[in-house]
């Protein structure tokens, strides 16, 4: 009869590995290009502002990483893989403490924010089917799942022109 002989070293790293939780269930992957917001988003340079009207009706600020700004500056097409470039609105709403002071009805200022802000990051070879751009959104620092590429990469496509952009600099 054979006797079986275990190190206490041995029975402790057992039961420590016993004790430890498991490897945790993988998590699906975003459906979002991002899968948090850019740190430092807000401080990058501006690109641009519009105030888009019609069913839009809202004020926009465009920035962009130092990819982006460095590619719109020197006008590259199509952009490098990196570029990142936001879409900050807002409602646009008449200022009534302006246009007292201009004495008529002149003044529109940023509202409340809308439609939360949107990225497009290029990536060549990853969204090669949407000319290198992926697309994404977040509502309140939260990434939108309904946002795709499939949703955005259609309304793009008429700027294919000037590699799907539709915002042009503003020096």
């Amino acid at each position: 009869m054979s006797a079986l002989v275990l190190s206490p070293a041995l029975v402790v790293a057992y039961a420590l590995a016993e004790a430890m939780p498991g490897t945790p269930a993988p998590r699906p992957a975003p459906t979002s290009v991002l899968a948090k917001l850019p740190p430092g988003y807000r401080d990058w340079r501006l690109i641009s502002v519009a105030h888009e009207a019609g069913n839009l009706n809202d004020l926009r600020a465009i920035l962009g990483n130092d990819i982006a700004v460095k590619a719109y500056r020197e006008g590259t097409l199509p952009f490098p893989d990196g570029a990142i470039i936001a879409r900050l609105a807002w409602e646009y709403v008449p200022s009534a403490a302006n246009n007292k002071v201009f004495g008529q009805p002149q003044s529109y200022v940023a509202g409340l924010p809308k439609e939360g802000v949107q990225f497009m990051v290029k990536d060549a070879r990853k969204y090669a089917a949407t000319g290198g751009w992926g697309y994404a959104q977040f509502n309140e620092g939260v990434p939108v799942e309904g946002v795709t590429i499939a949703n955005c990469a259609p309304c793009h496509q008429p700027a294919k022109p000037h590699d799907y952009l539709f915002t042009e600099y503003a020096p």
